[in-house]
């Protein structure tokens, strides 16, 4: 039997899933100056994490391939960098939310840490292997991005239940 107050609660979910990721990938490509961008957190991906963390029944591997390629759109990457990073983030936050016993703030920011760090690995990797080019300094994007997964965590929790 269907409940009406839990099938709206559901599209009510979903439409927020999709609100935020909007809003993310606008914060993502928002024109900054050139030692502001550097500093740039990787937003979209931090909201995917959280997504992925907090709701894996509705954001799952197909999702974070679907959000790295519009990444890729946006950011112009070779199409699939940032979309195979993403999936491999996706693979690593299901694994190791496994093991995890109680989701609370600090093993939220451990577990996102680590897929931050995944993320930002495979793309120097396939930098590498793609452009033979490494960029050192979305290393700070990868720092400010840990520093900052508190106040993704703040501004999306209160549309979990």
């Amino acid at each position: 039997m269907s409940y009406p107050d839990s099938e709206n609660a559901k599209v009510l979910l979903i439409a927020m899933i999709i609100i935020s990721f909007v809003i993310a990938s606008s914060l993502n490509v928002y024109p900054l100056s050139p030692s502001m961008a550097t500093l740039r957190p990787m937003i979209m991906i931090m909201v995917l994490i959280f997504w992925l963390l907090f709701q894996p029944r509705y954001v799952g591997i197909f999702t974070a391939f679907t959000i790295g390629l519009i990444a890729d759109l946006l950011l112009d990457t070779h199409l699939g960098e940032q979309a195979f990073a993403a999936v491999v983030v996706a693979l690593v936050i299901k694994i190791s939310s496994i093991y995890v016993r109680q989701l609370n703030t600090i093993s939220a920011w451990l577990i996102a840490s680590l897929g931050l760090i995944v993320f930002q690995l495979n793309l120097w990797v396939l930098q590498m292997a793609i452009q033979n080019t490494f960029v050192a300094k979305s290393a700070l994007s990868l720092l400010m991005s840990i520093i900052s997964w508190p106040l993704v965590l703040l501004a999306l929790r209160k549309f979990v239940r």
